[in-house]
């Protein structure tokens, strides 16, 4: 009697999928929260495989700082447009300008904690009743706590005290009106798992995560990079550096690394020695020691 075996690749690949197809069965109207960042895309990829030849049945939603790194938005739309599938924009921009938010003045203003407002707005007007991320336990504390189907009440807010069990492959989403979920389908997925599925699957992403020279300013114990939005301060100065980033986000807030991994493979034996999580150079999580946990109470990824 033959045995059939799947690698610890397959097993994480068939453990979202399986979580992806239990949201399109549980909600009426499900979205991927798409920021350009390699675990959105990857998630991305993972649904056409779900639904495959079917087209993925899922809007992307993606909220847009206006301080978004241009390559970013170019693979965003790249993408859109090769998949077919619709995209729903919420822009901070307008949030700032009806008034819904007030823009940060200083020196280490960003608009990540922002978006809160425009996600929970865009998640209101689309009625929205499952929002599918990219998060993953091993990113950070606060993400570490959440479950595959994280309950949102009609606030938006988490609570996570206040979360439903999940035994075995047991998943409820059963929820009232005005109420959401957030839903993580590579929840039990690494960093290195990531890159390894990447190099495994060949697939696409930007240009930002591999080491290349751009124009930066020591920060914060990171290379931020330079661009309109950065003011700079006495003693700062922009320098050329071979630098690549481990995480995407508004481009106010992303810190880089100095290297030479230019291709996935050096990229995977890169990570595989490093010690600190991918977050550490993201300024907006040095906050203080809850930053993140405070912004996903209130309704942030």
């Amino acid at each position: 009697m033959s045995k059939y075996y799947l690698n610890y690749l397959d097993e994480l690949e068939s453990e979202a999928i399986f979580v992806l197809r239990e949201v399109w069965a549980q909600f009426q109207n499900p979205v991927i929260l798409f920021s350009g960042g390699k675990d959105s895309i990857v998630v991305t990829h993972l649904a056409r495989k779900a639904f495959y030849p079917s087209k993925i049945p899922f809007a992307l939603m993606h909220v847009d700082t206006g301080h978004n790194f241009p390559e970013t938005i170019k693979f965003r739309d790249d993408l859109i447009e090769s998949l077919g599938v619709r995209l729903i924009v919420g822009s901070v921009q307008e949030s700032i300008d009806q008034g819904r938010v007030a823009e940060e003045k200083g020196k280490n203003a960003t608009r990540n904690a922002l978006q809160i407002t425009t996600l929970l707005d865009a998640i209101e007007h689309h009625k929205v009743d499952c929002a599918i991320g990219g998060g993953r336990r091993d990113e950070e504390k606060a993400r570490a706590k959440e479950r595959f189907f994280s309950h949102r009440d009609d606030f938006g807010q988490w609570d996570p005290k206040n979360q439903r069990p999940e035994l075995w492959n047991i998943f409820n989403g059963k929820h009232f009106e005005g109420e959401h979920f957030r839903v993580f389908p590579i929840s039990n997925w690494t960093e290195m798992d990531v890159w390894n599925y990447i190099k495994r699957e060949q697939i696409e992403i930007p240009s930002l995560y591999f080491a290349h020279e751009r124009e930066v300013v020591w920060r914060n114990n990171s290379w931020i990079p330079n661009s309109e939005f950065l003011k700079l301060e006495d003693g700062e100065e922009v320098l050329i550096k071979k630098i690549r980033f481990r995480t995407l986000g508004d481009i106010t807030i992303t810190g880089g690394i100095e290297s030479d991994a230019d291709t996935v493979e050096k990229i995977a034996q890169e990570v595989s020695a490093m010690r600190q999580t991918e977050r550490g150079n993201r300024t907006d999580d040095k906050r203080s020691e809850t930053a993140m946990e405070d912004r996903k109470k209130q309704g942030y990824f």
